[in-house]
């Protein structure tokens, strides 16, 4: 995408899963890429291959803070991608307090910082799907206002992420900022953290160790899993287009909605392990029942649609 030939980009969140992923694919179209992230759930191994590339920069920091006490000075920066957050169930419910404050307290640090310094620079937040909460309406689009437990087990990450929403339009609307948001739906590829508890790194570990593997509920709750190059080219594709400040678009592949038990026995094809065993469990509480994308306005806008199927992403995972 030759709009980030040369542009310097601000990625939070660069050693994680989605945001390394991110800071590849950006370097690779020529940008400069400044990475911030604390650690808590990133990892510098998504990152370890970038230690020599002269476009890079990691800072350790917490993205909750104000930028001007972990950017240089002198730092101008044509893009802000800020996908700083824990994002599996455990991760966040293990650090509910840095997962509210870097998706409220961080966005606004960082939007009023481009406000003040650089109000020309585009902003993108990585929102969720979460924001749904569990659905009353099927599939979702993005002028649904979501079914969502305000004071639940899970409000940490979906609750925060509607408030950086807030926050993002404060600035669209109130200060002319060019402000973007993607909801990201379930997501799913290399270097997701195996251990951090989502269903897929779930369910491959367990598979790969010959054990039983855990279904949580009877089974047939749905997810649509989006492979993480396409997610990529989404986002990319959101930053990069012009006229889209103020548009929220859902990310996420629709193709495939499978239940549970339907993910489970994909994996063990895919393995070939069918004796493999399922292991029930009860079902988490707020565990959404279904989870599906609208993408008719990615579509439209971004001219985007999700291409690697469900079979070939695990294949690719494993």
């Amino acid at each position: 995408m030759e709009f980030f030939k040369d542009k310097h980009v601000l990625v939070t969140g660069a050693a994680g899963f989605v945001g390394s992923h991110l800071v590849d694919a950006l370097l690779g179209f020529g940008a400069k890429v400044t990475g911030v992230d604390n650690l808590i759930t990133g990892s510098r191994a998504n990152i370890g291959h970038l230690r020599d590339n002269e476009n890079f920069t990691f800072i350790e920091a917490d993205v909750s803070e104000k930028p001007d006490g972990y950017l240089p000075k002198e730092v101008k920066l044509d893009l802000v991608l800020h996908f700083a957050s824990p994002a599996s169930p455990p991760r966040y419910q293990e650090n509910p307090v840095e997962t509210y404050l870097v998706n409220s307290q961080g966005t606004h640090n960082l939007l009023q910082f481009l406000k003040d310094n650089m109000p020309d620079t585009r902003f993108l937040f990585a929102s969720t799907s979460e924001i749904y909460g569990d659905p009353i309406e099927h599939p979702q689009k993005e002028d649904y206002w979501g079914n969502v437990n305000p004071n639940g087990i899970r409000s940490c990450y979906d609750e925060a992420k509607r408030m950086g929403e807030t926050i993002c339009g404060v600035h669209e609307r109130d200060f002319g900022m060019d402000v973007r948001i993607v909801r990201i739906f379930n997501t799913y590829g290399p270097r997701m953290d195996m251990s951090d508890g989502r269903i897929i790194p779930n369910l491959i570990s367990q598979a790969r160790e010959n054990q039983p593997l855990t279904i949580y509920g009877d089974g047939s709750q749905t997810r649509s899993f989006c492979y993480v190059s396409d997610l990529v080219r989404g986002i990319l594709l959101m930053a990069s287009k012009p006229n889209l400040s103020g548009e929220t678009i859902n990310l996420g592949n629709p193709i495939e909605e499978l239940t549970i038990l339907q993910t489970a026995e994909s994996i063990k094809k895919v393995l070939g392990k069918p004796e493999l065993q399922l292991e029930f469990k009860e079902l988490p509480c707020d565990d959404p029942t279904r989870r599906k994308p609208d993408i008719t306005k990615a579509q439209l806008l971004l001219g985007w649609e999700p291409e690697v199927g469900f079979v070939e992403g695990v294949g690719r995972v494993i």
